[in-house]
């Protein structure tokens, strides 16, 4: 088992459940969780460990703020509005963790504020950083209170300069209430360089914006996605649905992995672009992608007819809605694999699906893609009764 480092902010900043506790134990404590939300409906297999639970993280999102008059970033305590300065953090890639090292230096050098959410002043609300896990790129998304930030070229020139992995800085604008770093539909504005960066996941390559959806841990990310296919027994005749697509990690992936044809689902357009620029790249002519909203598209797909043989739904911590549910039903896929981020949500999907569709749990995976928090990720394969 990989080894915890110590980390010195432990009890102080909340972001970790696990700052301290032997890995061992960390998931043990998980798969008793998914056993509480997940055994009623098939045995729970153990928990999938991940290769690497220290500077993993490839994507961070920091709070900006001030302390004794100095520009500084961290994280919010848990439960409160209060700012944690944060230096270092164990599970943050080292790269993200250097160019954000030098963005607070640059912030100073360049008079930029911290956001008053109170007031309304100041420039700088939040920093993203992401950093590929196969090439030597990143982006940082800066998110402030508009667009016309001081001197914001030249920052982004200072920042490369020091950081040449850095290919694109933007700006998004929130100047909303909420504890979303950034908000629906929110724009990104490119003020250098090309406005994403490439990563690799089971031998494709994928463009990543800084407002899409990718997984943070990409070498256990690359596991998950292989368990996902294998339970997914895809075959040339295979019509396949991936609900919830993102960049189409899954659908290309499955695109690849030998399914007929795929149609992805994903409600932000920007995704949608990279996800077609996605399959461009790596020469895939069998996926086409749709931005839409997932539980409407299914609703009016099934009453014109569709059908497909695979489903994927990858949904957000909140799950899916019963109307997709029930769509997905009607559609009368062979398997369904669920690909959850929170069993409980998962669970309570799990139970509807059980009560008025005809599917059951064949094998439910435990995957561990964020190690030192409390979140989860699960694989199930759902199969049609009858079909063996």
């Amino acid at each position: 088992m990989p080894e915890r480092r110590k980390c010195p902010l432990a009890g102080r900043c909340g972001g970790c459940s696990y700052a301290g506790v032997r890995y061992e134990d960390e998931l043990l404590d998980k798969y008793l969780v998914e056993e509480q939300y997940l055994s009623r409906f098939a045995p729970v297999s153990p928990i999938l460990p991940s290769p690497v639970i220290n500077g993993y993280r490839c994507k961070i999102q920091a709070v900006c703020g001030e302390e004794n008059g100095r520009f500084v970033t961290g994280i919010y305590r848990r439960g409160s509005h209060r700012l944690i300065p944060v230096r270092s953090c164990m599970l943050e890639d080292s790269r993200a963790e250097g160019i954000l090292q030098t963005l607070r230096s640059l912030a100073t050098r360049f008079h930029l504020r911290p956001y008053d959410e109170d007031r309304g002043t100041g420039h700088l609300r939040h920093v993203l950083i992401r950093c590929s896990g196969y090439y030597d790129e990143a982006l940082v998304v800066l998110v402030a209170s508009s667009y016309d930030i001081p001197a914001a070229s030249d920052l982004a020139a200072a920042l490369h300069q020091k950081h040449p992995a850095v290919k694109s800085v933007s700006i998004v604008v929130n100047t909303e209430r909420t504890s979303l770093v950034i908000p629906e539909g929110a724009k990104e504005k490119v003020i250098y360089g090309r406005g994403f960066i490439m990563d690799r996941l089971c031998g494709l390559d994928f463009r990543i914006s800084g407002v899409s959806f990718y997984q943070v841990n990409p070498r256990q990310a690359q596991n998950l996605y292989t368990i996902a296919m294998n339970m997914a027994e895809l075959r040339p005749s295979d019509t396949v649905i991936d609900a919830y697509c993102g960049t189409g990690t899954i659908a290309l992936i499955a695109a690849a992995a030998g399914a007929g044809h795929v149609i992805g689902i994903e409600s932000n357009e920007e995704a949608v672009w990279d996800a077609r620029e996605n399959a461009r790249i790596n020469g895939i002519g069998n996926a086409e992608f749709i931005a839409s909203d997932a539980s409407k598209w299914m609703k009016e797909a099934q009453k014109k007819g569709t059908r497909c043989s695979v489903l994927f739904l990858d949904p957000p911590r909140s799950g899916a809605t019963e109307e997709f549910l029930a769509s997905a039903g009607r559609m009368k896929p062979e398997r369904i694999i669920y690909v959850s981020c929170n069993p409980e949500t998962l669970g309570r999907d799990l139970r509807y699906i059980y009560r008025f569709l005809p599917y059951r749990a064949a094998a439910i995976q435990p995957v561990d893609l964020f190690p030192g928090s409390s979140h989860i990720e699960t694989v199930v394969m759902l199969e049609r009764k009858g079909r063996r």
